[in-house]
């Protein structure tokens, strides 16, 4: 049996729900040097203008799909609240991201340290795959005021995606670390710096 925590690179992943803040401490993760796939920036690239993935998109779900890519209100009102539809677009999109999240270890296998920034880390099944995970989260009230705040979306909407996610509770009790983000922005710099320090390998 292989050993997740002796492996090199060492990989951390980095999930939260929606409106957590997990965009801004990946960030802060990049800004100390340590390699970090974003998940959601890979779905971007496969649906935008010229993505892999608009042929079997617009096959599944016509008329979601243009010169720019994926519309993705048009693909977003296809499956919300059809499980059967969102079910049909993952097969699409979950495997292609895969084969890009594989690309990314293998570029930056001499790194001692990455992170794998997944927002489904625990609902789809992907956290046997990583050493440690951290889970970013903050008070209900923020989350809720940070999503609401959002261009065009809905309170209906944010229920709907809260839906689809494990609960913030479930998630930190889960988790091997919490990056808490209902505090200044320094204070939760510091809290990702310490995450580094902690797990970093030690050096040859």
């Amino acid at each position: 049996m292989t050993d997740k925590n002796a492996q090199k690179p060492f990989i951390l992943g980095l999930t939260g729900s929606i409106g957590m803040g997990k965009s801004t401490v990946a960030d802060m993760f990049r800004e100390l040097g340590i390699p970090v796939f974003d998940a959601d920036a890979a779905v971007h690239i496969l649906q935008g203008a010229d993505g892999a993935l608009l042929e079997p998109i617009e096959a599944a779900f016509p008329g979601t799909t243009g010169p720019e890519g994926v519309d993705r209100q048009k693909l977003g009102a296809a499956v919300l609240s059809d499980s059967a539809a969102l079910s049909k677009l993952e097969s699409i999109v979950h495997p292609a991201v895969a084969e890009m999240r594989a690309d990314f270890l293998t570029e930056n296998t001499e790194a001692p340290f990455i992170v794998f920034d997944i927002p489904l880390l625990f609902e789809k099944g992907g956290a046997d795959t990583v050493g440690a995970i951290a889970v970013v989260s903050a008070p209900a009230d923020i989350q809720r005021a940070r999503v609401l705040g959002r261009p065009g979306m809905t309170l209906e909407k944010f229920e709907y995606i809260l839906g689809l996610q494990m609960p913030d509770a479930e998630k930190r009790a889960r988790a091997d670390h919490v990056i808490n983000t209902g505090v200044s922005l320094e204070e939760t710099r510091q809290i990702v710096q310490n995450l580094v320090t902690k797990l970093s390998p030690p050096l040859a």
